[in-house]
């Protein structure tokens, strides 16, 4: 055996200390590395020089004593106009690839933590249907759900379950109600809110010392609730919005109507006359305008919010803190890059599995406990450990500033200060918040 190679018993051996030790998964398999022959895609190699997977057999019943979590995704179907960019038409597994994978690495510890965790998916456009659904699978032993739907649906859901032993991660949506007004106890969040993604936006802008703002929003309504929270971000950290306007966006045809010639002449007249301001900022959530912004403005002026300068969860060109591993990872089991979606997905499961192995124990009421309880984070490739805010169960971790290729910066930004953690600059702190119904 060649001087630094493991055999295959001794790797499992030293994968069994490590998580004996407490490390999580990802940083595991970046120590030790596959259990299987091939080297070369732990190695950082492109996902294409890696050997493909053999096609699973079925999954054995559990062995007698395994203690089985099973974790449910519910996906509400929704009709969501098509993005400006071929390049951003949403795949068909967003968001439950990225739980396969958490899947995937749970069970890696859970092999020797003599725990199984299995997925399911229920999808439905009908809101009462996808309801009932899930309240059958709970009934029937589902109780973690990771839940992808609007924030009317995801309430009423939360009320249908509010007796039952069942436990919502929210990793969709942005709403800065679900965690405040409307918080539910049972409820958490893996999703950055729109308060946490705008702080995270304006600490890189003031840190930049471009403080004059123009506002350009769209007219949907989660337009101007990022809107709003850009507002606060302004106000909380000393940015001024000089002007704001709405942009009136008319469908169309987009192969007859959306030519290039007649953008280049409507976004130079409509940005005209503006004060003087040192960045453009967008709020179109429902990237309907937003990208023809960047290098189309009257003055020559950078553009940041929801197109050009973007504050996110994930990006898939992320390489620090074992970032590459992790992407090749994915895109060798996906066939595709990491989009945040999937990364809060992957988060959403994996807290579960981070739970199941430093408590030992399937039972729902423990896990959830620990996650509450200050004794509990998890790595997520950013540096630092994440955690939940007792206050209204949202997941306090950095935000990436992005371009649409690199990482820019990452949130919270030096010089913004907390007395407990820099972490809770971004979203609303404790003695800001309106939650008045989170367990604490």
């Amino acid at each position: 055996m060649a001087a630094g190679v493991l055999s295959k018993r001794a790797r499992i051996g030293a994968m069994a200390g490590l998580v004996r030790a407490g490390l999580a998964v990802p940083m595991l398999l970046a120590l030790v590395g596959p259990l299987g022959p091939s080297r070369a895609f732990a190695q950082g190699a492109p996902a294409a020089t890696a050997a493909p997977e053999a096609k699973q057999s079925p999954a054995p019943a559990p062995a007698k004593g395994v203690q089985t979590i099973p974790i449910l995704i519910a996906r509400e179907l929704r009709d969501e106009p098509l993005p400006l960019s071929l390049l951003d038409l949403p795949p068909a597994d967003l968001g439950i690839a990225g739980a396969k994978l958490a899947i995937k690495d749970n069970n890696t510890t859970g092999r020797f933590m003599n725990q199984k965790f299995t997925l399911d998916v229920v999808e439905e456009s009908n809101p009462e249907k996808l309801i009932k659904d899930v309240v059958a699978k709970v009934d029937g032993g589902a109780h973690f759900i990771l839940a992808d739907m609007s924030p009317n649906t995801l309430l009423k859901l939360a009320d249908a379950l509010a007796n039952k032993e069942a436990l919502i991660i929210n990793y969709a949506a942005p709403d800065d109600r679900l965690r405040e007004e409307d918080c539910r106890p049972h409820v958490m969040h893996v999703a950055p809110s729109r308060a946490m993604l705008a702080d995270a936006l304006a600490q890189y802008l003031i840190w930049k010392k471009w403080r004059r703002w123009f506002l350009v929003l769209g007219p949907q309504e989660k337009d101007k609730l990022f809107a709003d929270a850009l507002r606060r971000a302004a106000k909380r950290f000393g940015a001024k919005i000089v002007e704001e306007r709405t942009f009136k966006y008319e469908g169309g045809s987009r192969r007859a109507d959306g030519g290039y010639e007649q953008v280049q002449q409507q976004i130079p007249t409509f940005t005209q006359s503006a004060p003087d301001y040192d960045v453009l900022i967008v709020a179109d959530e429902g990237n309907l305008f937003g990208d023809y912004l960047p290098y189309r403005t009257w003055e020559p002026r950078p553009v940041a919010g929801t197109s050009g300068l973007v504050p996110a969860s994930w990006h898939p060109a992320i390489e620090l803190w074992g970032g590459t591993q992790f992407q090749n990872r994915f895109k060798r089991m996906a066939d595709r890059t990491m989009r945040p979606l999937d990364y809060n997905a992957w988060m959403g499961v994996r807290m579960i599995g981070e739970a199941a192995s430093r408590t030992r124990t399937n039972t729902y009421r423990d896990l959830v406990a620990f996650m509450k309880s200050p004794n509990f984070e998890i790595a997520a490739f950013k540096g630092v450990g994440l955690s939940l805010r007792n206050w209204n169960g949202q997941l306090r971790q950095p935000v990436l500033v992005t371009s649409p290729k690199l990482l820019v910066s990452v949130s919270p930004q030096p010089g913004f200060l907390h007395q407990f953690t820099v972490l809770d600059t971004l979203g609303v702190d404790k003695p800001e918040t309106k939650c008045r119904a989170y367990t604490q």
